[in-house]
């Protein structure tokens, strides 16, 4: 980037640095990428000790468990960073706010494919309700007894959704193929959910009225542990929860008590609070120390994969062709339409 004439600002040639790269990341973008753009993939995970890196190049590539805090973007910004882009959609690990404050430009991917995410929620919910993964290890060992795998027709059912913008509408609209009754909480009504017949209530009024409960909504102070030890209470027994947000709408520790009462009669997850510390790296070797994740994982109604929701060949192509999109237009206007405001 260098300045320009008259007083203006132009500019040039963006160099990236990309952080938390595995394989997939790699590939996709150097695939979409027209010879436009010059990536750094680096495997680390940007944080306020590897923030360094990023001296020298113009923007940084970041994902859902990378840290952008206050000190991190003070680091970013003193390096000559000016612009962050995340490969998602979510973006509460970035301090909006010191971002705007240090100049600093964040943009998002705002909609990869909804689908992807929507129908993976569909097939946790299937998976748990017919628990399919007790199903598929019993067989394997020579054990055809069905006692233990017994689960409901989702047929008639309440199902709630919370959170119906573009991947909560999808999950509802396959919800109301399966014959479902919906429920759907959210401060903004959408026309397609109400097309499929769906009810808005507050969430303390859908709540004990679900049989399933579905999460699609963002993190924000205002949801953040939106399922606690008070909505808990809520709930009818044996209602399945399923998580495909963010970790942090749940409240991991008011879950255990929940499971252990049974008015949790499954629980499904994405994403975790902590992830940050686990997901998509290999800790097949080590101890996990995480006691609240473990705990969580010694429960037989209980399903939780690593943060994959979105990982579909589609889904990886439309973000490295939405980052590559928006770094091309922050090169020549130095502003970008998915830029998020502080």
């Amino acid at each position: 980037m260098r300045p320009g004439t008259k007083g203006a600002v132009t500019f040039g040639h963006v160099k990236t640095a990309v952080f938390s790269t595995k394989v997939f990341d790699e590939t996709s973008l150097r695939a979409a990428n027209d010879g436009s753009q010059d990536f750094e993939f680096l495997k680390v995970r940007l944080e306020e000790s590897t923030a360094v890196l990023a001296k020298g190049y113009d923007a940084v590539c970041v994902f859902v468990n990378d840290r952008v805090d206050a000190p991190v973007v003070d680091v970013l910004a003193d390096a000559g960073v000016r612009l962050i882009a995340l490969r998602c959609a979510g973006y509460n690990n970035v301090d909006l706010k010191r971002a705007q404050a240090r100049g600093l430009c964040v943009v998002r991917v705002p909609a990869y494919s909804p689908h992807a995410v929507a129908e993976f929620a569909v097939g946790l919910l299937q998976a748990l309700n017919r628990r399919l993964y007790k199903a598929y290890n019993r067989v394997r060992e020579g054990n055809f007894e069905l006692q233990g795998l017994m689960g409901f027709d989702l047929y008639g059912k309440t199902v709630t959704v919370v959170g119906t913008g573009k991947i909560g509408a999808i999950f509802a609209q396959i919800m109301h193929g399966f014959g479902c009754r919906l429920l759907a909480v959210d401060a903004y009504k959408n026309p397609d959910v109400l097309n499929l017949g769906a009810a808005y209530l507050p969430l303390e009024k859908a709540l004990p009225l679900s049989d399933v409960i579905s999460l699609h909504c963002p993190l924000t102070p205002e949801t953040h542990h939106l399922i606690n030890e008070k909505t808990l209470a809520l709930l009818k027994p044996g209602v399945l929860l399923v998580n495909t947000g963010r970790g942090a709408l749940l409240d991991s520790r008011a879950l255990i008590v929940g499971l252990k009462n049974g008015v949790i009669g499954g629980l499904a997850l994405d994403v975790y609070e902590e992830e940050d510390k686990l997901f998509f790296d290999d800790h097949s070797g080590e101890i996990i120390p995480d006691d609240v994740f473990m705990r969580l994982t010694t429960f037989p109604n209980v399903l939780i994969t690593g943060h994959q929701a979105f990982f579909t060949k589609e889904a990886l192509e439309q973000i490295a062709r939405a980052t590559i999109g928006n770094l091309k237009e922050f090169e020549r206007t130095g502003k970008c339409g998915n830029a998020v405001a502080g």
